[in-house]
């Protein structure tokens, strides 16, 4: 993809995408949103990562307490992926995982999982005193309420974070719909998980589209 770094737009050759413990045990906390919204939000970030070839670290915590393993959605689109569990809310704090986020070279660090007041903040306030640029997933995360999800959020621009959504993340990286080889993937991931959007363009496929 051409031209992709002229701006302050992002492009899929700058990011990586950190997962944090997106487990059942912690969706059952979430109350920021719809629990099936959040994993789908998750899934269509996924799923766009690997459309445009995004390096993914996945990570978990407190598998054999409370947790549990990954949503086995997740665990479907990334079954070769190395799971980096940890004891520590903060991510930043695991040696393996911190490593293995390093160990992409990417500086924008695309941030999604649960909660959003300790397992995605704790990481993202860290990374930022070492010179990565972290955006929020935020309609990938849950908070365990509608308020403290903003106000953990509110913390982490203020610090210096960047907020986003897994659509904004999608359509940047896709930026030109006559960009032809992430086209199909990037259009069909809109049209299953888009909403309304998603809608309009399945019907101008079906309905508008010449013979």
């Amino acid at each position: 993809m051409d031209n992709l770094n002229s701006d302050n737009l992002n492009s899929p050759q700058e990011c990586a995408l950190v997962l944090v413990d997106p487990q059942a045990g912690l969706g059952f906390a979430v109350q920021s949103m719809d629990r099936q919204q959040l994993l789908n939000s998750l899934l269509a970030l996924v799923e766009t990562a690997q459309a445009f070839g995004v390096p993914i670290i996945l990570s978990t915590s407190a598998t054999k307490v409370y947790s549990g393993p990954p949503f086995p959605a997740i665990r479907e689109l990334l079954p070769d992926a190395p799971v980096y569990d940890r004891r520590s809310m903060n991510l930043w704090e695991d040696a393996a995982a911190r490593q293995a986020i390093v160990s992409t070279g990417r500086k924008k660090l695309l941030f999604a999982g649960m909660l959003t007041e300790a397992c995605i903040s704790f990481p993202v306030l860290c990374c930022l005193a070492e010179g990565c640029k972290p955006f929020v997933v935020a309609d990938a995360c849950g908070g365990a309420t509608v308020e403290s999800h903003r106000y953990a959020l509110d913390r982490m621009t203020c610090k210096g974070a960047e907020v986003t959504s897994w659509l904004q993340v999608l359509l940047e990286f896709q930026r030109d719909w006559t960009r032809k080889e992430t086209y199909d993937k990037a259009r069909g991931l809109v049209e299953r998980f888009g909403g309304g959007y998603g809608m309009g363009l399945k019907y101008a496929r079906d309905m508008l589209a010449k013979p």
